[in-house]
């Protein structure tokens, strides 16, 4: 985990439930005798997002039942290392598909003080979001722009007058549903989880699969982006899958980007990765 990440110490879970004292029902103690939650319980991961939120950076949030729900740590771990490839502290944002959780633009504006914008296609989900700026005065400069094209990404979202620091992106990860519902299955019997499915991963079909999958996604962002190399100083995308970086790479580099990134993440057991080109 990046160093100047602070929740990269454990959760002070007391803190936490005086904040918000829905996750209180979601808290057990371990066999090793520390307070924790089951981090596969979509419900329990929710209530804690929602006491993160409210106790670092005084925010009210929440997710319909349905919709990706974003573990905050590793997210705010991708801006730290995105912060890292910038010289300079007053940032412009744009973060592509924000889903109804926002959090890219929430922890860009709160954690750094970033100008933030952000796009999707959803219309469900672009009204959940804007609702969360509506109750949050402390997110008012925000700005949700809806892509009302499906198979377009960055074109009709950044306009003429845009100039963007970084575009942020965490593309859905399968190709279909029945990918989407394999990987669910897994990952239920990796953790040992007697849950049912729709307890544990959240996500609708937007946010999880897309023709083509992250792969696919990332290959088309590339090829966009050329068209936006003036207004935009680094493109950045999430790998899931270390085995998709070779093409996708080989895809950015047809492009004639000046730089080529891959930033290695980790947070605990878990490891993870985004890449980044820019024709500066």
């Amino acid at each position: 985990m990046h160093p100047k990440n602070p929740f990269i110490a454990d959760y002070d879970f007391d803190t936490l439930i005086r904040h918000s004292d829905t996750l209180k029902p979601f808290v057990f103690i371990n066999e090793y005798g520390n307070k924790t939650i089951k981090f596969g319980n979509q419900q329990a991961v929710k209530a804690l997002n929602a006491a993160l939120l409210k106790a670092y950076y005084g925010v009210l949030w929440d997710i319909p039942e349905n919709n990706l729900c974003p573990p905050i740590p590793g997210r705010l771990d991708y801006l730290l290392h995105v912060a890292d490839l910038l010289p300079k502290t007053a940032i412009d944002l744009l973060d592509i598909g924000t889903g109804a959780n926002l959090i890219y633009p929430i922890l860009g504006t709160r954690h750094f003080n970033w100008s933030c914008a952000a796009s999707e296609t959803d219309l469900e989900s672009l009204t959940h979001a804007q609702s969360l700026l509506d109750q949050n005065q402390k997110l008012q400069q925000i700005t949700i722009r809806h892509q009302k094209f499906r198979n377009a990404i960055l074109e009709h979202i950044i306009q003429p007058t845009d100039m963007f620091d970084v575009v942020v992106c965490n593309p859905p990860f399968f190709k279909n549903a029945k990918d989407a519902q394999r990987n669910n299955h897994r990952k239920v019997k990796n953790l040992r989880l007697q849950e049912t499915t729709s307890q544990n991963f959240g996500g609708n079909a937007n946010e999880l699969w897309c023709k083509g999958g992250e792969e696919g996604f990332v290959k088309k962002m590339a090829q966009e982006s050329t068209k936006f190399k003036d207004q935009v100083h680094w493109f950045t995308a999430l790998v899931s899958r270390k085995e998709h970086l070779k093409t996708i790479r080989r895809a950015i580099n047809k492009t004639g980007p000046t730089e080529v990134k891959v930033i290695e993440m980790g947070q605990g057991n878990k490891k993870s990765r985004f890449i980044a080109w820019t024709f500066r």
